[in-house]
């Protein structure tokens, strides 16, 4: 074997190693996880997925909450994109947008997760058990991370339509700097076409495991958290564009801005 051989076979043998023993770790996580839960597929796409997806938006949501209703840590202050907004917000519309959030997460969200498990190929127990390989989660989580793009511009697109605007999308733009939480404020149908289905799509056409659906409803929710917190802090994407558009109410209507640009 040539010395150019060796230099990069060396490496990628110990990659295959750690990466053995990384799934084995997981793997084993997996098991120990359902071992309390049950292994189930349909309660734990459907109820495990709800109890998740809505336990991650409120613990993000919340933390980011509190620094608009209490203004502490004063520090923070100097990282809001439209500095003297929402200090503190007012507590009438916060209780007005959770109330609708929860509203769209069970009323809409439940119903789409139960539209996704019938649409997807059915896993078995044995499914669920098994984790997907490394390189399968990265090109499905790429895969969703693409159809989301397309589905969330051109969707939005069409409700900032003037025949749709006033009917639908404009509970949402009620908050020209917005909130974390008002991530999810918006007309019922709005959560269904705008927010929900950009996402789903990816799921159902990858036909991803529950796990992968997890973690690209962790990305997806995460994200949107942020760009709507009215918060430019170190070491994070700047949420500025979308809060350009809750100002202006043009432009700026992707996820990535790619199709703005575009």
């Amino acid at each position: 074997m040539s010395l150019g051989v060796e230099i990069f076979d060396l490496p990628a043998r110990h990659f295959q190693v750690f990466w053995g023993a990384s799934g084995d770790l997981w793997q084993s996580l997996w098991d120990r996880v359902l071992d309390v839960t049950g292994d189930d597929p349909f309660r734990l796409w459907i109820f495990g997925t709800l109890l998740y997806t809505m336990t991650l938006y409120w613990t993000i949501g919340s933390a980011y909450t509190l620094l608009d209703v209490f203004n502490r840590p004063a520090f923070l202050r100097r990282y809001k994109v439209q500095p003297g907004t929402n200090e503190p917000v007012d507590r009438d519309r916060l209780f007005r947008v959770i109330r609708q959030v929860v509203f769209n997460q069970i009323f809409t969200g439940l119903p789409m997760l139960l539209g996704l498990y019938y649409f997807i190929e059915p896993q078995t127990v044995a499914g669920i058990r098994e984790l997907p390989t490394f390189p399968t989660v990265v090109w499905q989580l790429a895969a969703c991370i693409v159809i989301e793009e397309f589905g969330f511009y051109y969707s939005h697109r069409l409700l900032h339509h003037s025949r749709v605007y006033k009917f639908v999308h404009k509970q949402h733009h009620e908050w020209t700097a917005p909130i974390a939480i008002t991530a999810m404020y918006s007309h019922p149908l709005e959560n269904i076409l705008s927010n929900l289905v950009p996402i789903g799509v990816g799921v159902w056409a990858t036909g991803c495991h529950l796990t992968v659906a997890w973690l690209w409803f962790t990305l997806a929710i995460s994200n949107t958290l942020h760009v709507h917190s009215g918060y430019h802090l170190p070491f994070l994407p700047s949420p500025e564009q979308h809060d350009f558009h809750h100002l202006k109410f043009t432009q700026c209507y992707g996820v990535l801005g790619v199709l703005d640009w575009l």
